[in-house]
């Protein structure tokens, strides 16, 4: 009876820990180089449960240029939100071959949803307005190592 009593509340303990701080952003996460024609993006990636599930909540800044990669295991409707996002972003839901599939901008702090038009991999957000600054549209082809199949 012992066991078993120890065995629940070991069980009870792992479930109610947080797995992962939710009121800082995350600092050390992998990077890769994106082009989108001539510009180049330095990405943050994001290609764990808890760090899409974090993703660049608690950021009070991102310089221009820099992004954030979301990388999910197979393609489907990706759906984003901005719930504790400081920064107002844009979500470029893009397929495997680097080709941007659809935009959506996002207010910061809602809960409103923002999904691909079409089943995707990847997601880039970056600071709201780079994409129609630099002409960046649905259908602008990125390169990167992200978008070559292994």
């Amino acid at each position: 009876m012992k066991i078993l009593s120890f065995t629940i509340l070991t069980l009870l303990a792992l479930c109610s820990a947080p797995s992962h701080a939710q009121d800082a952003p995350q600092t050390s996460l992998p990077r890769t180089k994106i082009t989108a024609g001539m510009y180049l993006i330095d990405t943050q990636v994001a290609a764990t449960i808890d760090q899409r599930a974090t993703g660049l909540m608690f950021r009070k800044e991102m310089p221009q240029g820099e992004g954030m990669l979301f990388i999910f295991e197979q393609p489907s409707e990706q759906c984003f939100w901005m719930k504790n996002t400081l920064l107002p972003l844009t979500a470029a839901f893009v397929a495997d071959d680097g080709i941007i599939v659809n935009l959506a901008d996002m207010k910061p702090q809602t809960t409103d949803s923002h999904c691909s038009a079409k089943p995707v991999r990847f997601v880039l957000e970056m600071n709201q307005g780079w994409f129609a600054k630099k002409g960046i549209k649905a259908g602008f082809k990125l390169q990167g190592q992200a978008f070559v199949k292994h």
